[in-house]
């Protein structure tokens, strides 16, 4: 593989000696024959689609009436002239509806005609060129493979570790972060914690034959498209309800989805048998710690859990102050029910994850106004709603509007943005997305996913999101261990505080061996919280208290539990910090690169299309090429010598002595 930039300086004495001696030239990765154009990617636009399938309709009522008329008139031996009138003002209608219906087609798909089918032939040029060079190899492919598993081979391993130093330096070296590295195998309690053990899941029906598995959602997504994209007399109103469908996919429940699936006669992919209702399926793959098998685990599916539960260490360790940040690298591990998009959804990936701990009551940002002027692509949730496009918005306008929750996460959206571009991603087909609402778990502030754009469409790569303080909360209230900060005041402050003071001795009359998990409950209550349980016991005598940790309700009565407000003076504020969280899909980031590097050109005979990946010297996975002037046994072994110094330096590199005259 021959890849990419001049490494050795002229201006210094050991480069004018190298290249007085030996040509050193920019290469670039270079594939054999296969033919393909780089797709376009324009998106259609729903307004016109509309207006294009009323017209197509209107044309083929015409269509059908003049087509009735021509067959009244032979019917009638109406005279040939007469006839041929008729006839070629029916030829002429049906030109002016295939008109509509190439214009339409050209809409739907992308843009130009047939731009679905160039779509999938430069994605399959571009996977069929990496696969061939070893930037990838699927898992145990002498045993057939395994859906969703990917190995990267010596070029990929380049790519991925030139992409992830990039991500170091970018992130945890310039912004100060600190990292940590966690195990993968992950313990039951601390993903029921964060609700993965109940809520990390996907909706997925089977064949009820076969007994084949798919996602649901995936199914009637694949459907809906198809139907707007293939069936050109859908009506207009028929095509707004799979649009609208498709825009909610995402907060239908199991019945809706099933009723969905139903009501378009929707059956399984591959033998058109029939599907069962659709139900829950956990995405963690489970195991269990120890041969006894008793402690039960996960392989964890994201890396942020491992930072939080280090929380207060860190916060120990960052000299107790806020802002701070943590980072992670390392792998996490889905279950996928029905893995395709190639490198795009797979079983075991690299996530690469931020937790910035923040003030919840101060989320500014000291280097804000280092990216406030940058101005991209930036698709809120009113233009989403409204139908609109992506529009160029410069940041610190929306965050100074609003449409951007607090500057810390506008800080590190513009810090993406910076980091996606300088991989070598096409700025014009990158865009940050606002989550609707129906997308945004009830806890969050605001969410913004990086999309890339290609050949499937726009993908998410990036998540960043202000969780608010809800993971510290939970690890909080499930392990007794209070993940806080403090700041202390110059002068004591008064300071009305809520009082929670559980009688332990009717407590533990009560429900003897389960006290610990009432009282620890009891004291976990927020102030709102709190207050409804004081009402309830001064009314009512008793009240139903759900315990977390026992799973079910307990009867809390009024001689059990003291609630109260209390002025204090107090020296510091103790609080629970809020976590702004960049996520980054290492592989997607990287499969997107590939596509927006690829290019092809004809060789120099001009007889074949070479497949080229123009990478830009930051992640190319080879730097420069050595190429000796002449063969000659001398120039060789100062090649040999140029070899060893890149070595040393750290610059992969290569030799290439094809070709060379005799000297």
């Amino acid at each position: 593989m021959r890849t990419f930039s001049t490494i050795i300086a002229s201006s210094t004495p050991i480069g004018r000696y190298l290249i007085s001696r030996l040509s050193l030239r920019r290469s670039h990765a270079i594939s054999v024959k296969p033919q393909a154009s780089t797709p376009p990617m324009a998106a259609a636009d729903a307004s016109n689609e509309e207006s294009l399938r009323r017209t197509l309709a209107e044309k083929q009522s015409a269509v059908d009436a003049q087509g009735n008329a021509v067959r009244a008139l032979k019917a009638a031996k109406a005279s040939k002239p007469d006839i041929d009138a008729a006839i070629e003002s029916l030829n002429r209608l049906k030109l002016e509806k295939s008109s509509v219906e190439r214009e339409l087609q050209s809409v739907v798909s992308g843009s130009g005609g047939g731009a679905s089918v160039n779509r999938e032939a430069f994605r399959q040029t571009v996977f069929n060129t990496l696969e061939r060079r070893l930037f990838f190899i699927p898992s145990f492919k002498i045993y057939r493979g395994v859906a969703g598993l990917y190995d990267y081979g010596p070029p990929g391993c380049a790519v991925k570790s030139n992409v992830l130093a990039f991500w170091r330096q970018h992130f945890v070296l310039e912004e100060d972060m600190l990292e940590v590295d966690c195990p993968c195998v992950t313990p039951e309690a601390v993903l029921k914690a964060s609700g993965h053990v109940e809520k990390f899941t996907d909706l997925m029906v089977k064949d009820e034959k076969m007994g084949t598995c798919y996602r649901a959602d995936h199914l009637l997504k694949d459907f809906g498209n198809e139907k707007l994209e293939k069936d050109l007399s859908l009506s207009a109103e028929k095509a707004a309800e799979l649009r609208h469908l498709l825009a909610v996919l995402d907060d239908l429940s199991a019945e809706e989805l099933g009723a969905k699936i139903k009501e378009y006669g929707i059956t399984a992919p591959d033998t058109k048998n029939p599907l069962s209702d659709p139900y829950p399926f956990n995405l963690m793959f489970q195991t269990s710690i120890g041969p006894s098998g008793l402690i039960p685990g996960y392989m964890r599916p994201e890396t942020a859990q491992g930072i939080f539960v280090n929380f207060k260490d860190l916060y120990y360790y960052n000299g107790n102050k806020l802002p701070f940040a943590a980072a992670q690298i390392g792998q996490a591990f889905r279950n996928e029910i029905s893995p395709r998009q190639g490198l795009l959804r797979v079983r075991e990936f690299t996530l690469a994850e931020i937790e910035h701990f923040v003030d919840p009551q101060d989320k500014s940002h000291a280097k804000f106004s280092e990216v406030a002027n940058l101005e991209f692509l930036m698709f809120p949730r009113e233009e989403q709603m409204s139908g609109k496009s992506a529009k160029r918005i410069p940041l610190g306008e929306a965050v100074s509007k609003g449409i951007v929750n607090n500057e810390t996460l506008g800080y590190f959206i513009g810090r993406v943005y910076l980091f996606l571009t300088c991989l070598g991603i096409d700025k014009e087909r990158l865009r940050f997305r606002q989550h609707l609402a129906n997308e945004m778990a009830h806890y969050a502030a605001d969410c913004w996913d990086a999309e890339i754009e290609c050949s499937y469409g726009w993908i998410e790569c990036v998540g960043i999101a202000d969780r608010s303080a809800y993971d510290l909360h939970a690890h909080t209230e499930k392990s007794g261990v209070a993940l806080v900060a403090q700041e202390k005041f110059s002068e004591p402050r008064e300071v009305e505080k809520l009082v929670i003071a559980p009688v332990k001795k009717e407590l533990g009359l009560a429900f003897k061996g389960s006290q610990k998990n009432v009282v620890e409950a009891l004291e976990a209550m927020n102030e709102k919280e709190a207050m409804e349980m004081k009402a309830a016991l001064e009314s009512k005598g008793e009240v139903e208290f759900y315990v977390c940790t026992l799973g079910k309700n307990v009867c809390i009565k009024k001689n059990m539990l003291l609630i109260s407000k209390e002025k204090k003076k107090e020296h510091q504020r103790v609080f629970t910090p809020s976590v702004i969280e960049p996520s980054f899909g290492i592989g997607r980031i990287i499969y997107c690169l590939y596509e927006h590097s690829f290019y092809t050109r004809p060789s120099k005979a001009g007889d074949e299309q070479l497949n080229v990946f123009r990478f830009p010297p930051l992640v190319a996975p080879i730097k420069c090429t050595v190429f000796p002037l002449v063969q000659n046994q001398q120039y060789e072994e100062v090649a040999k010598v140029i070899s060893k110094l890149l070595k040393v330096a750290g610059i992969s590199h290569k030799i290439d002595i094809t070709g060379l005259c005799s000297g």
